[in-house]
């Protein structure tokens, strides 16, 4: 076979790689889908929006994710981490009251991150809207390398105190020796970069560990028709969530007649140690109220 190209994985596929490969060696995922019909969603935040220019705009993904806030709050255990020693058949879930979102989102050119959206549980979606505007505004003063070995190598110190001399090593010698070594500043660009304010660029408080990941995939694709299928967990995290791309398609309501609405789905993967099918139904049934009722969310503004 004729070989075109030959890319050896930089530090972002790395921590990609590594994650999902743990997340399908030691997570068994189970997953179960949610149609939203978004008609009258939209229609509230198209009114939300009136008068409101530019940033000040409150975007969909933003109102979604305050919705999916919702959901967690009347099911809090899908706010977890799980510590689970398969040897000894010993395991436990922690859920957290601060609801951390792990959003992975794409920068203009074209870098993949997962940020850390802290606290979302307690922020309106203006002050959503404020802390996702203001991540990607310190992304551009962000050298993305930097950023995530740092992230990187903490984790690897974590997996020392925690015994791991192994994997340690392994880490350090697949990280800085070879045609595989990672790229990192180094001089007069090191020091330059690191004197620009913590509150200038992305830190690793940034994208570090959330309490849950939710991916709006609808976004990447706006003329995307289907669904997401699968998607991963990243450990030790019990659940993560897909938006899909909102879809005009035929509906029926309560009185059995037909109609164009807009169909938007949820993809919602667990980690099925920890919770079962029947745990989260307060989550879909609290959605199930807003989507319902799509006024509420005026007072979320």
């Amino acid at each position: 076979m004729k070989i075109i190209k030959t890319e050896h994985f930089g530090i972002a596929r790395k921590i990609v790689a590594n994650m999902t490969s743990e997340s399908w060696e030691t997570v068994p995922h189970a997953g179960f889908t949610y149609e939203a019909d978004v008609s009258k969603f939209f229609d509230v935040i198209k009114e939300i929006n009136e008068g409101r220019t530019g940033a000040d705009r409150i975007s969909v993904n933003t109102a979604m994710l305050r919705v999916i806030v919702e959901g967690i709050k009347a099911c809090p255990i899908i706010n977890s981490h799980i510590y689970f020693n398969r040897k000894l058949v010993r395991g436990e879930v922690v859920t957290f009251e601060n609801i951390d979102i792990s959003m992975p989102v794409t920068f203009d050119n074209g870098d993949m991150m997962t940020l850390n959206m802290h606290d979302m549980g307690n922020k309106t979606m203006t002050q959503m809207n404020d802390a996702i505007r203001d991540s990607m505004r310190r992304a551009k003063n962000s050298n993305m390398e930097e950023v995530m070995f740092d992230v990187s190598l903490d984790n690897t110190l974590k997996a020392l105190k925690k015994g791991k001399i192994g994997q340690t090593v392994c880490r350090l010698i697949g990280s800085k020796t070879g045609k595989h070594k990672v790229k990192t500043l180094s001089g007069k660009a090191r020091k330059e970069y690191y004197a620009i304010l913590e509150t200038e660029r992305l830190t690793k408080h940034d994208i570090e560990q959330g309490t849950i990941t939710v991916s709006n995939l609808g976004s990447l694709w706006r003329g995307w028709h289907g669904d997401c299928a699968l998607l991963d967990i990243v450990p030790p995290q019990v659940v993560a969530i897909a938006i899909s791309a909102a879809q005009k398609t035929p509906m029926v309501d309560e009185n059995d007649n037909i109609y164009i609405g807009r169909k938007m789905t949820l993809t919602i993967i667990f980690d099925h140690r920890a919770v079962d099918m029947g745990l989260l139904i307060p989550f879909a049934e609290r959605i199930d109220e807003v989507f319902k009722n799509p006024e509420v969310i005026k007072e979320w503004i």
